[in-house]
Order: C-alpha cells, then structure tokens, then sequence
C-alpha cells in the first residue's frame, strides 16, 4: 500500500476512542444520521438544474435511447457510489476526504490528481448554480417589466446570497437547520411544474420527437447528453458527504444513496421526462420558458427554484470551503469566533467573488460546465473506486 503524508493534510486524531484516526479537520465529522443525509442528496440534485433536464438529456437522445441512458447510467452510478461508501474505513483510518483516500493507497501523483479533477468539477458546478439561480431572477424580473435588466446583474444578486449562505452556514451538518424548507420549495416547483407540464403537454397536438441534426451534430448532442446525465446522478464527493454520517458510516451512506436512487431520481428524472412530453424536441434550454400557465405559476416555479438553489449549491461547494477553512482557520477555536470568522469571510468572499466573475464574462457556459464535469466525473465516479477495490482485494486489507 502507497502511503503518503497526504492522507491526513493535517494532525489525525482519534474519533470519539472508535479504534481508527481521522483527518483533522475544521467541519463537524460523525454528527448526522443517514436520514438527514438521505434527504440533503434527494434535495440537491432535485435542484434549479432539473428545469434544463428535458433539453440537455432527452431532446438530443430521443424516446428509446433516452430512457435507456436515465435507467444504464442511474444504475451505473448507483452501484459506484454504493462500492466508494464501502472504502470509508481502511486500515484503521477513516477517509473524510476523496483525495485522502487516493493519495493514501496510491501515493502522491494520485492524490493531487484526485484534488485538481473534484475541485475543478465543484468550482464549474458552483458556477452552473450560480448561471441558473440568475435565470430563475431574470425569468421573475420579466414577468414585471418590458426592460428586464441584464442576467450579468442576476449573476451578482445570486453569488451575494450564495456567498452570504455559505458564510452563515459555513458546513454540511449545519444545513440540518434548513432541509425541511428546501424540501417543501422543492415539492412547490415540482407540483407546479408537474400541473403545468400535463396540462401543456394535452394541449399541444403538434409535439415533434425526432432528432435534429446532421450525422455529426446528432453524435456530439448525444454525448452530451449522457455526460448531462452522469452530472445529474453523481457529485464525486461521497466521502466528503459520508464523513458527516454517525456510525455505522458505511450501512447509514447506502441507505441514505437508496433515498437519493429512487426517491429522488424519480422527482428529476419525472421532469425532464415530462418536459420532453409536453414540448417535444423544441424543448427550451430553461423549461420555464415553456411554461403556458398563469404569471403567478412561473414567478412560484422560478422562485421557489431560486431559493432552493441557495441550499442545493452548498453541499456541491463544501469540500471546497472546508479545504480553506482547515488550513486558514484555528481549529481549536469554534467556527464562530472572531478570528474564523473573519478567515472565513475572506476565504468565501474570494472563491464566490472569482466565480460570480467568470459566470458573468461566460453567462452561456451551461454545456461547458456539463461536458469538462462529466470528464471528470467518470474518473471519479468509476475508475477510482474501481481501483481501489481491486488493490483491496489483490493485497487483502
């Protein structure tokens, strides 16, 4: 086994005289049950992403190889995630953090090149959220006037709330406090969408499923779509998520990836299947757009989307804002004294301020920010852990 001084990054200690060392680190580690954790991933990936779904997923595959590629690659996903909640503890260690588990077994080179490929796709994630949450303002701002401002001036109002969010509840665990609402604006926009989309969809006789292209355009559309789909189903930050999970770690991550695989597929995967439905292959990049109901139903649907982003953006982000908080806070100081919390507003003002910028100079980076993500994320989501398991096996611990 290639160990390395990266596994820990700082000082390990001893969890709770549980028999294994964990990381030190500046966020709360063994503090959630696996139900609180089941409903944060259903709520973050049912986030402000579904109302893109229809357009990214289904309109480039079609019927047959659309609901082919939702069901291979959830599946996929799912049993990945499934094999990397069961790498949470390996040789008296438990792992918080992916790149720590990676550098742990297979030195250095992979530790680094497991910290570029998962903060690299949480940045471009971040920058998606914030692109979307400023198509939801846009969207409610036109509903009211004739001028709506430009969506650069929605992309800042968005990285300032994500940005004071991130700040007030700087960690995983402290979401607790905020689910129950995520949930509720999450079933909201769900039910009003869902309503809407039926009624539209028995209105339009004129739907148009086939799809469009040349030979070569319908190849790279299709491509991806099954990147928009792996984006939509995995995070590549397990472990960072299961570090938060009370004992037993491993059987508490897969149940709360069994709510996230069937409860929660079925809220994204209904819209986007919806969306395809009622519109056909015209489906708008922004399914709200779509949208024949009244002004209310698109300000409530846009709204409460918003809003739920605010949360749903957080967990995609955390690893990154407890990477900056461990090496620039005091950790045997609370997160709120006065010294973190002044290291903590500079080190969340920096990230939030360079994402906001750059979403705002590349507002069209959408299909960017799938097609780099899936890159990454077929490393993370499959070949790692499968390496992993296999060295497992081969050398026996």
């Amino acid at each position: 086994m290639a160990s390395s001084s990266m596994d820990t990054e700082a000082a390990g200690q001893d969890s709770k005289g549980s028999g294994y060392t964990v990381a030190a680190t500046a966020h709360a580690v063994d503090s959630d049950s696996w139900q609180q954790v089941g409903l944060l991933l259903m709520i973050g990936f049912n986030c402000a992403y579904v109302l893109s779904f229809s357009n990214l997923m289904m309109a480039p595959l079609g019927w047959g190889w659309g609901v082919a590629c939702l069901l291979l690659v959830g599946a996929a996903a799912w049993y990945a995630n499934w094999l990397l909640a069961g790498l949470h503890f390996i040789d008296g260690q438990r792992f918080i953090r992916y790149r720590d588990l990676m550098g742990f077994v297979f030195g250095r080179k992979m530790y680094y090149i497991t910290y570029f490929l998962q903060f690299a796709t949480l940045l471009l994630c971040n920058m998606g959220f914030i692109l979307l949450g400023a198509r939801a303002l846009k969207a409610i701002n036109v509903e009211f006037t004739h001028t709506p401002a430009r969506l650069q001036w929605f992309i800042t109002a968005t990285g300032i709330v994500y940005f004071a969010f991130a700040y007030f509840v700087p960690t995983i665990s402290a979401m607790r406090n905020w689910l129950a609402t995520s949930a509720v604006l999450t079933l909201a926009y769900d039910i009003a969408l869902f309503a809407i989309l039926i009624r539209d969809g028995k209105s339009n006789k004129q739907k148009d499923y086939n799809v469009h292209g040349s030979p070569s355009e319908k190849v790279f559309n299709a491509l991806g779509a099954v990147a928009a789909i792996l984006v939509c189903n995995t995070s590549g930050l397990l472990p960072e998520i299961q570090s938060t999970v009370r004992e037993p770690a491993v059987r508490g991550t897969r149940r709360a990836l069994l709510l996230q695989y069937t409860a929660g597929v079925a809220g994204y995967y209904g819209v986007s299947v919806a969306g395809y439905w009622a519109y056909g292959s015209s489906v708008s990049e922004y399914l709200p757009n779509e949208l024949g109901g009244p002004r209310w139903a698109a300000v409530l649907i846009n709204a409460a989307a918003f809003l739920q982003s605010i949360v749903s953006q957080h967990l995609f982000v955390v690893p990154i804002h407890e990477a900056m908080d461990t090496h620039l806070q005091r950790l045997d100081e609370g997160m709120f004294s006065r010294y973190n919390l002044t290291r903590r507003l500079f080190a969340r003002g920096l990230m939030f301020g360079f994402n906001v910028f750059v979403t705002a100079l590349f507002p069209f980076m959408g299909d960017f920010v799938n097609l780099v993500g899936s890159f990454a994320l077929v490393p993370l989501t499959f070949m790692f852990p499968s390496m992993v398991v296999l060295k497992r096996v081969c050398n026996g611990w």
